[in-house]
Formats: structure tokens, C-alpha cells, sequence
């Protein structure tokens, strides 16, 4: 075991994985790391370990709430959520929307995935370039899907954009706390109009389906329907809409990748995968697990009440698992990545997010068949005090625009 305890998390650069993970898992058992906020915690860089993390349910998130936890921001845990939930509480809600997001449901929003994203290259090519990739096609694709899928209407999808935006913010120094919970009270006053709309006119989408859950099936409490609801859009847009625009820049600063992916479009759900292996989205691994018992993992031992985290960025730089991990290699085989997590919390919205990406990826290739950034590499701004990774802004460029197939 390393002795040394180093300040977490890491600064993150750009996409850079930052090379301490790399010598972290050179070390044996887990390293130990002090956190802003609730003193330390260990943390788990190794493939098998991280994946054991996210398994092991003596290791628990709901023993983070109300609790001075280790954590990267100011704010405790004051209420549960999904995401601080463990089986089988969480079990039970997951449950709830999983039949939304399986591979064949999702597969079934394929054309109006290629729709919208057509219409949004289309007014692109109107625009003319430079272009800014992030407002003009990497936020609205997901949330407009995303929005169809649970029934927020389209006039309300700005004002969710800006309320989720908000609630990403890291607010390290506490000076940006009021404006999150202020941004997740509205957010959830917002939900809580939509559900009373749903009680007078049920509808199809998925918060017509919780509430049904609800009211007939007494399958949940009214404030698990709002959070639930919630959390899908707060979560499940940004982080699609920021790793498209993270995938493509990747691709645009790796022309060998990028052409053998333009000369073999078969390549794209291999590629995507393998983008998702090699591209951070978080800022640090972002949740607390709260020992309830002692657990050893991966040779550490890990006392009762102690706190672990699992950072998935040097899982997926692991070389015992992946040859040449620090390669991009959009036709790896056998690519079992941790990019959506791994365990009871694994990314609901993975499918739903893979086929975005594909569509997104493919079709921007396919009809800027010269496309390009608009600024060196170097000066492109990324997001800074957040929650996950990604480009302020991403300008483009092209001199020829294909219409769509």
C-alpha cells in the first residue's frame, strides 16, 4: 500500500487522464487520498478492483446521506436519490424505467434519432461555418430526445437545459451552492407540474408511466416518481451531449483513427466503445462508497465506516486488461470497458446514449466529409469547475456539406 495521502480529485486537463492513476495502480492495494470535504477516503484505480467497488454491496452510497462523508463539494447528502440509493431500494426504481432504455426499446428510436440530428446538421450547413458544435447540435440532440421520451414539451426544454446545466456546477467553495438547489427545487417543482398535467391527461411517455406506477400500482412514493424523474433529465442529457462533443474532438486530433474510420463506416459502434473507453467524461470519481462491515478488495483492507471510491478513467487505462491502453484503437476487440459504470448503478441510459453517439458521430462524418476545428487544439476551451468534462465551445469548420441520405 501506498502511504502517501494525496490531495483528490485531480485538476483535470482537457481529456488528459492524469498520469498519478498510472502510478497509483502500480502500487499494491488502494491509495490513500484526502478529499476537500470529509477528510479521506481510499481509492480504487485497477480494473478488477474498481469493478468489485461497484459490486460489493457492503459497500453502500446510502450510508453517505446526511453523513460528513468524503466528497469533493461543500454540500452533504441531505436527501436520497437514486443515485445514493443501494438494491434492493434502488432495485425497485430501477426497475421501474428499465424497460424504457432496453436495447430493443431504444433500437425503435433509431430513425427519429437520425431526424433530429439531420435537422440540426441542416441548419448548420445553413449557418455556414465556423459553427459551434456544443449549442448548435451536442445539447440539443440529447435533450431533445431525451425530452420526447419522458413528454417535456419542446417550448419547456431551454429553461431544463438551464436548470440541469446549473446543477452540474462542482461548487467547491460553496459560493455557487444556493444556485444548484435552487436550479433542483425549480427543476422539481417543474416535474411536480408535469405530473399533476399527467393525473388529468395521462400520456404515453415515461412520466406517464411512473405515474400510473404511482397511482394504480402504489409502486413508488410520489416524491421517488419526481426525483426519479428528475434525475433522468438532469443526468442523462449533459452527458451525452458533452461526450459528443469530447468523441469528435478526439477523433478530429487523431487524423490516423479518424480516416480509418472514414474509410470503414462499419466501424463506428466498435469505435464508440472504444472512445468511451479512452475518453474521460467525469472530473474525479464522484461517488462515496461507505463501508458497512470490514471488506478487503484487491488485497485492501477496508474498515467499517471507512469510505471508497472507484475511479472508472484509470480502470479503463488498466494494461493488465487492455493492450496499449494508452492507444486509441477504434477496432479493439473484446473492448469490456467501465466507461458507464459497472454494478446496480451501471448507466441506465447506456443504450440510449450508445445510439446517439452513433448516430451523432456517423452522420456528421458522412456529411462534412472535410470536417475540421475551427481553432488549433490547443485553444479550445473546456468547462472548468464541473461535474464532468467537455468543450465550452467547439468550433468547426468545413468546405463541403453533403444532404442527408
Amino acid at each position: 500500500m501506498n502511504t502517501e495521502v494525496c490531495p483528490y480529485p485531480f485538476a483535470p486537463s482537457a481529456l488528459a487522464v492524469d498520469a498519478r492513476y498510472g502510478q497509483m495502480r502500480e502500487q499494491p492495494g488502494m491509495s490513500r487520498v484526502r478529499l476537500p470535504y470529509g477528510g479521506e477516503a481510499w481509492l480504487a484505480t485497477r480494473y478488477e478492483d474498481v469493478r468489485a467497488v461497484l459490486v460489493d454491496r457492503r459497500l453502500m452510497r446510502s450510508l453517505t446521506v446526511g453523513k460528513d462523508a468524503p466528497r469533493g463539494t461543500e454540500a452533504i447528502e441531505s436527501e436520497s436519490s437514486i443515485i445514493t440509493m443501494d438494491p434492493p431500494t434502488h432495485s425497485r426504481l430501477r426497475r421501474l424505467v428499465a424497460a424504457a432504455f432496453t436495447p430493443k426499446r431504444v433500437e425503435t428510436l433509431r430513425p427519429r434519432v437520425q431526424e433530429i440530428t439531420d435537422g440540426l446538421i441542416d441548419r448548420m450547413i445553413e449557418q455556414g461555418p465556423p459553427v459551434d458544435l456544443v449549442s448548435s447540435f451536442s445539447i440539443p440532440l440529447p435533450i431533445t430526445a431525451l425530452c420526447e421520451l419522458l413528454g417535456v414539451p419542446q417550448e419547456d426544454r431551454e429553461k431544463v437545459h438551464t436548470w440541469t446545466d446549473t446543477m452540474l456546477m462542482l461548487s467547491g467553495d460553496g459560493s455557487d451552492h444556493t444556485a444548484i438547489m435552487t436550479a433542483q427545487r425549480e427543476l422539481w417543482g417543474y416535474i411536480a407540474g408535469l405530473v399533476a398535467e399527467r393525473r388529468e391527461t395521462p400520456t404515453d411517455d415515461l412520466i406517464g408511466a411512473l405515474v400510473r406506477a404511482r397511482d394504480d400500482e402504489g409502486r413508488l412514493t410520489e416524491g421517488e416518481l419526481i426525483d426519479l424523474s428528475g434525475g433522468i433529465l438532469a443526468v442523462g442529457h449533459e452527458t451525452t451531449a458533452n461526450h459528443i462533443s469530447n468523441l469528435l474532438y478526439t477523433l478530429l486530433t487523431n487524423p490516423d483513427q479518424l480516416a480509418r474510420l472514414r474509410s470503414d463506416p462499419s466501424l463506428m459502434p466498435s469505435a464508440v466503445e472504444e472512445l468511451l473507453r479512452f475518453v474521460p467524461l467525469s472530473a474525479s470519481a464522484s461517488f462515496a462508497h461507505i463501508a458497512s462491515e470490514d471488506v478487503e478488495i484487491g488485497g485492501q483492507l477496508i474498515r467499517k465506516g471507512e469510505a471508497v471510491f472507484a475511479d472508472v478513467d484509470g480502470a479503463n487505462r488498466d494494461a493488465t486488461v487492455f493492450e496499449c491502453p494508452e492507444d486509441l484503437n477504434l477496432a479493439r476487440p473484446r473492448n469490456h470497458h467501465v466507461g458507464f459504470g459497472h454494478g446496480p448503478h451501471h448507466c441506465l441510459g447506456a443504450q440510449m446514449a450508445r445510439l446517439e453517439l452513433q448516430v451523432a458521430l456517423g452522420t456528421l462524418l458522412a456529411r462534412f466529409p472535410d470536417l475540421g476545428l475551427a481553432v488549433d487544439a490547443a485553444d479550445v476551451p473546456w468547462l472548468s469547475a464541473r461535474r464532468q468534462r467537455g468543450p465550452e465551445r467547439l468550433e468547426l469548420t468545413w468546405t463541403e456539406a453533403l444532404p442527408a441520405q
